[in-house]
């Protein structure tokens, strides 16, 4: 079911002048990107919808997944390819019971007790950081580091993403200690050249 390694974040706010976040996303899809989460929370509900439907309609185009970060209301609206929930918002169980069959629901952890929690109760893949310090991953404290990562390998099954701070650098030792795959934000989007830096990251792995 999870059919991707390199998973896009999206944060609107990172781009360069020259950039719309539908042409940045598009230059990543056109260097091999198979999987965006939409995440601009502090958009309007509208305006995010719209935007959902506009990004579920090029993600189509290029045959990649969507996911809709938190509203689940959102991504059955647009027939997304799932969710991805926060710590702080609907628990997974609760949506896994509310959703049909096939729709996957991701979740972000940012400790070895979340991510069993997270599969315990649904979810199909999990993000877990921040790895390595990053901007914009402060609020969630001293960055995890790699033994973790390792540990998360050992107590959970499901398919699992490292995220914060990944750089060309450290993705080999960030695959190495067995993630399933890389999320990217900034390591992408902020970027002058999008579509190089996402080739770069797909090399790489």
């Amino acid at each position: 079911m999870i059919d991707f390694n390199l998973y896009l974040i999206t944060g609107r706010k990172l781009l360069a002048a020259h950039h719309s976040l539908f042409s940045a996303v598009e230059d990543a899809l056109k260097a091999g990107v198979r999987a965006v989460q939409l995440r601009e929370k502090d958009l309007p509900i509208r305006e995010l919808l719209e935007m959902a439907y506009e990004m579920r309609e090029l993600t189509g185009k290029y045959r990649a997944r969507l996911f809709i970060n938190d509203r689940v209301d959102i991504a059955v609206c647009v027939e997304a390819d799932g969710v991805h929930l926060g710590q702080s918002g609907i628990p997974v169980s609760a949506v896994r019971n509310m959703v049909k069959e096939g729709f996957i629901i991701g979740a972000s952890t940012h400790s070895v007790e979340e991510a069993t929690t997270a599969e315990r109760e649904g979810a199909d893949f999990i993000t877990f950081g921040p790895l390595f310090e990053t901007p914009s991953k402060i609020k969630y404290g001293v960055p995890l580091g790699i033994d973790a990562l390792r540990e998360v390998r050992e107590r959970v099954s499901i398919p699992f993403f490292g995220i914060g701070g990944i750089k060309p650098g450290n993705v080999r030792e960030v695959m190495n200690s067995g993630a399933f795959g890389i999320a990217l934000i900034s390591g992408i989007l902020a970027e002058a050249d999008i579509k190089g830096a996402a080739e770069r990251y797909l090399n790489i792995m």
